[in-house]
């Protein structure tokens, strides 16, 4: 099994720290927003891994069954990136996806190149593609549809907050 890397951020004292009740919450409000917006997406397009809770919530909150996940790395540490946003296999089955209303939804625009990325490459297939974030930072060259808070911290989340668990030594 590929480990993937885990940031630790317990160094850092100014941070934004979402917890998994507040997740809910922030769900239920990102999905009103949706919901009361002239936009009713028909697929639910998670930007794996970060994206990928959000998007379950959301896609339960919104009454939407239809869903995929495109994966992208970008992220290697806290503050510390790749040179660009990579796309990743397995890909998205981007012919099903040709002129439909595409909600594109990831836990944060930070510098919004992984966002801008997945946008352009859905758009470019011939889908109305719409995104979604919990977080959006003022450093981003996407300003998401929706956005559930804006801040400039570094953002722990309830799912990345601890390291991969590994085997029992039993």
């Amino acid at each position: 099994m590929s480990q993937a890397f885990h940031a630790d951020s317990s160094d850092l004292v100014a941070k934004e720290v979402l917890t998994w009740e507040l997740f809910g919450t922030a769900s239920r409000e990102l999905a009103q927003s949706i919901a009361d917006s002239d936009f009713d997406p028909e697929i639910i397009i998670a930007v794996a891994r970060g994206g990928l809770l959000p998007a379950g919530s959301l896609s339960y909150a919104l009454g939407l069954k239809l869903s995929d996940a495109i994966n992208v790395e970008f992220y290697t540490d806290v503050h510390e990136t790749l040179p660009d946003p990579v796309l990743l296999a397995p890909m998205l089955d981007t012919e099903s996806i040709q002129g439909k209303r595409l909600l594109v939804v990831d836990d944060v625009a930070d510098s919004g190149r992984t966002l801008a990325l997945v946008l352009d490459l859905l758009r470019e297939m011939g889908a109305d593609a719409r995104s979604a974030v919990l977080y959006a930072k003022s450093a981003s060259v996407v300003d998401p549809d929706f956005v559930w808070r804006r801040t400039d911290e570094w953002i722990v989340f309830p799912w990345s907050a601890e390291p991969p668990v590994t085997p029992s030594k039993g």
